[in-house]
């Protein structure tokens, strides 16, 4: 049996109006969409129903006879530990409607090995929107130092639309999937009809439940894992996308928010378009700090030997590919397309061996030597991921978190040809056209940042997919929060992600303790080692196979 103290909470973190909010969902009368039901009167619908919820976020409270079931534990697989235990628990599609359809919220468990020193449970995320966070227990139980890890039964679980979580899908192909897309005159009414068809793909797929993969609905589903565990707190570690996710938990149930580390943050002020934008803005000054290096170390990479001078080398080469596509590995290359891997130039010693390399097969010499062709094509165009159901999750939720995208299609093409100006590298792919343009519109209101958060927020200083002005906003959106700072830190996660970062022990001391810092910490983190022995990643190796999003258009 749960506790009825672990009942689960109202959305507004037990406030005292719970009556009125009672007799208001019980008096919605918004009309309920058949699942068979078209998808115009579908989103015909809950357009309608927009105002009323977002008038009062409350109405979003879950009713007072939803009990999360007990999990019925077994073990995960005969070729996994025993002592890695997966459970399903049924949730509410939406949780204003408990007594309505339910989806299966698929979790794990790895529970501490030391009653005595056991504090709670810990619950994890690894980013995305559309990351899978079942296998993290094993993953995080081999980083973890012992001190840190006796403390907590660590919880894995898939969030809602994502592996074994009631996945959805839109149907698309790996090209639909791509939104590397750079603003061209002659191409923008395609890349219009793509941000379209996106769209209409994915209500026509999952329409009926696309308007419930949200990050508040994900936070409610972690609120439902917490009372079906009979637990009154969890703790958490979220890293990228989970860093959100985890704000907004701590802003809807702040009793319910223990020891919580958000590492590589999102900035709750620019979800989600704001998020994209922010690639190209800092990809700029990473560009030059590449420049600078690279320049440094002309005698290995012949690219140039002032900054000025390895970026004229990259521009001339973005140039050629544009008017005669460089071959590498057998594929042909654009100059859109290589401008599409701006992420690399986070870590100057992984971007500088692939620009040398574009070079030589430009001017027809030997290749370089240094990392492969293979690998230099895998770090420039990553595989597409199939099936498409982390890209649905993930319009899912930055279309549906929010209705500050625009729906003009003429405001992109503005955006696209200004910022193509201001951020050459990337500009006009992150501000060009979405399906969020063409998406229903969201049932609630995006979460406000207003409750005080004690919880530690993390941050490498060079980090391409979360950057530290990204960082540094969520750290001052959440009053009462900690940051530490990795300075010289490369790569996107810190937290045993990097085993030589620098923030890993004032992080662990935090999860042992539950003690915040007594003001923000800056370290500094020894660089990733220079030279042309290491294979190009996006981030620096990882101890353990972390499941971090590894397409560069995740969060």
């Amino acid at each position: 049996m749960i506790r009825p103290d672990a009942a689960y909470p109202i959305v507004s973190g037990d406030r005292p109006s719970l009556r009125k909010e009672r007799l208001f969902v019980r008096l919605s009368t918004r009309p309920r969409v058949p699942r068979s039901a078209p998808l115009l009167t579908a989103a015909g619908l809950l357009a309608t129903a927009l105002p009323l919820l977002s008038a009062n976020p409350a109405a979003a409270a879950p009713a007072d006879d939803y009990r999360p079931q007990k999990p019925s534990w077994h073990r995960c697989d005969a070729g996994q530990p025993a002592t890695y235990e997966c459970a399903t628990i049924k949730v509410p599609l939406d949780y204003r409607r408990p007594e309505g359809r339910r989806i299966d919220l698929s979790i794990s468990r790895i529970k501490s090995q030391n009653p005595a020193k056991r504090h709670g449970v810990m619950l994890m995320n690894p980013g995305g929107p559309g990351g899978t966070g079942l296998d993290l227990p094993l993953m995080m139980e081999e980083s973890m130092p012992k001190e840190v890890r006796e403390r907590y039964d660590l919880i894995g679980f898939d969030p809602r639309g994502v592996g074994r979580s009631s996945p959805i899908t839109c149907g698309l192909t790996d090209s639909e999937q791509n939104f590397d897309r750079a603003y061209r005159p002659e191409t923008y009414a395609a890349d219009v009809a793509w941000a379209r068809t996106v769209a209409d793909k994915c209500r026509e797929k999952a329409g009926d439940v696309l308007p419930y993969i949200t990050t508040r609905n994900t936070a409610r589903d972690m609120d439902a894992i917490r009372a079906a565990l009979g637990e009154r707190t969890v703790s958490y570690v979220g890293y990228s996308y989970g860093t959100y996710l985890g704000a907004v938990y701590s802003q809807m149930f702040p009793r319910r928010t223990d020891r919580f580390v958000l590492d590589s943050g999102v900035d709750p002020e620019r979800a989600w378009r704001g998020m994209i934008q922010v690639w190209a803005s800092e990809a700029e000054p990473a560009f030059r700090r590449w420049a600078q290096w690279t320049a440094e170390r002309d005698g290995e990479y012949h690219l140039g030997t002032t900054a000025d001078a390895v970026s004229k080398t990259f521009w001339d080469l973005v140039a050629r590919a544009d008017r005669d596509p460089i071959e590498l590995e057998g594929q042909k290359l654009t100059g859109d397309q290589i401008r599409s891997a701006r992420g690399l130039f986070f870590t100057p010693a992984t971007a500088a061996p692939l620009v040398s390399a574009l070079k030589a097969a430009a001017e027809g010499g030997p290749r370089p030597p240094g990392p492969s062709a293979a690998e230099l094509m895998k770090a420039l165009r990553p595989a597409a991921p199939s099936p498409d159901t982390g890209t649905a999750v993930f319009w899912s939720v930055v279309c549906g978190d929010t209705d500050a995208w625009p729906r003009d299609p003429e405001q992109y093409r503005r955006d696209a040809v200004k910022d193509k100006q201001r951020y050459p590298l990337y500009g006009d792919m992150a501000s060009t056209i979405k399906p969020c343009a063409f998406w229903q519109r969201p049932l609630e209101a995006v979460t406000p940042m207003r409750t005080r958060a004690n919880v530690l927020t993390v941050q490498n200083e060079w980090d391409s997919q979360t950057p530290l002005v990204s960082g540094q906003g969520l750290h001052r959106s959440l009053k009462g929060s900690r940051m530490v700072l990795a300075l010289g830190g490369e790569g996107h996660g810190v937290y045993l992600a990097d085993p030589a970062s620098c923030a890993n022990a004032p992080v662990n001391a935090y999860l042992t303790s539950g003690r915040l810092p007594a003001g923000d910490v800056t370290c500094r983190t020894a660089p990733a080692p220079a030279g042309r022995g290491a294979a190009p990643q996006p981030q620096r190796p990882l101890p353990l196979p972390l499941p971090f999003p590894a397409v560069p258009q995740r969060f």
